[in-house]
């Protein structure tokens, strides 16, 4: 991304060990609103039969465990900050193609996935979401491992935007067309947020090595 983004003020936060401090206390709060909603989402989205649902519970799985692997770098040097930022961007990419994957095979099915449960799960959904990128905007602008926190959780509130407008729209069509529509939706951010992250990581990492070089001459 920018030079706003990889900016040496904005790369040092994860330095100061008050915002490492902060930073902690934010990371458990979202790490444990998305274990729990990734728990009622995955029995929701089996129960109803939405593959939109199912694609934002493994969102939520994947965020838990990447708010997990944001939890042990905090502190650590900025390569092992940026190599967890480069997991993390992985893990998402295989995420938004398993998305993929699944919304074929729902297709193939023809599934016709429950409007009134879609509609209730995802409002609960949007709500703690919301509530996690409220935790994370001050963090927005940080390193490659701080930004894909935030990313992650943008993400997941457009992803629960869609998911309440796709249980509208099976409502309304009696069709599942539109929980298709939205899980594609899901896996293009997935796979867009990834490219996001890793290119900014691999950025921090070449910029280590060139600094290394340099003392090193």
């Amino acid at each position: 991304m920018g030079t706003h983004c990889c900016g040496h003020q904005e790369q040092n936060i994860g330095d100061d060990p008050r915002e490492q401090a902060i930073y902690r206390r934010v990371l458990w709060a979202v790490l444990t609103i998305n274990a729990v909603m990734f728990i009622v989402e995955i029995g929701a989205g089996l129960m109803s039969g939405s593959v939109s649902l199912l694609a934002d519970a493994l969102d939520f799985f994947g965020d838990a465990a990447n708010y997990a692997i944001s939890l042990i770098v905090v502190g650590m040097a900025l390569s092992y900050r940026a190599r967890a930022a480069l997991i993390k961007g992985a893990t998402m990419a295989l995420f938004g193609v398993w998305v993929l994957g699944i919304t074929l095979w729902h297709i193939l099915e023809g599934t016709l996935p429950g409007a009134m449960t879609m509609g209730g799960i995802g409002m609960t959904a949007l709500i703690a979401n919301a509530l996690s990128f409220w935790l994370l905007w001050r963090h927005r602008d940080g390193d490659a491992n701080m930004r894909s926190a935030w990313i992650c959780t943008r993400n997941d509130v457009l992803g629960n935007l869609a998911v309440l407008l796709a249980a509208l729209g099976v409502f309304s069509t009696g069709t599942g067309w539109p929980d298709i529509a939205v899980a594609i939706i899901i896996a293009a951010l997935a796979l867009q947020g990834a490219t996001i992250i890793i290119r900014q990581a691999i950025a921090e990492l070449r910029a280590k090595d060139n600094f290394a070089e340099i003392s090193a001459s």
